[in-house]
């Protein structure tokens, strides 16, 4: 509670909570005194503030720089798996483009050897067929002869002795 004095002069004294008696001047002197502590509080705050801020900045600047590198190592590693995708696909391609011409090559050689075994066979054919008329008509030639001999003779021939005439006959 305050008392006042009409005259208004510096000793004015005032009771306080605990019923003392406080001049001006200390009263003045404690509400300094307490706004400089509040103010200081205030600025120890802001001071904490400031510092958490440049904290969190630096948590953030920190954070973003690891997101940039991860988003920066992400695009290498698809750019490079890209170009690696790329280079075996033009492997792929070659190797392709080598078998296709490989695989045209064979078939070449495949119908050059039909071709030549086809000849082969209408030649080996005509060659046997050939053969074949030539010792048929020798046999004929020979049968002849041994038909000729046994009218002659007039005797059996054995057939091991006309095996044997045949292919003496043959021979010659």
């Amino acid at each position: 509670m305050k008392e006042s004095s009409p005259s208004g002069s510096k000793s004015q004294r005032y009771s306080g909570a605990y019923g003392a008696s406080v001049s001006d001047e200390e009263l003045k002197r404690r509400v300094a005194e307490e706004l400089a502590l509040e103010q200081a509080k205030k600025e120890s705050e802001d001071q904490k503030r400031l510092k958490q801020a440049k904290e969190l900045d630096r948590e953030r600047a920190a954070a973003n720089e690891q997101l940039t590198r991860a988003i920066l190592q992400e695009r290498i590693s698809n750019e490079e798996e890209g170009a690696k995708a790329k280079h075996l696909a033009r492997q792929l391609e070659e190797k392709d483009r080598v078998l296709k011409k490989q695989d045209a090559f064979y078939k070449e050689q495949l119908a050059r050897l039909e071709e030549r075994s086809s000849e082969f066979y209408k030649v080996t054919t005509e060659q046997y067929q050939k053969a074949a008329e030539e010792v048929e008509a020798k046999f004929k030639a020979c049968l002849r002869r041994e038909d000729k001999n046994f009218q002659n003779e007039q005797n059996t021939i054995n057939v091991n002795s006309r095996d044997g005439t045949f292919f003496f006959l043959v021979r010659k």
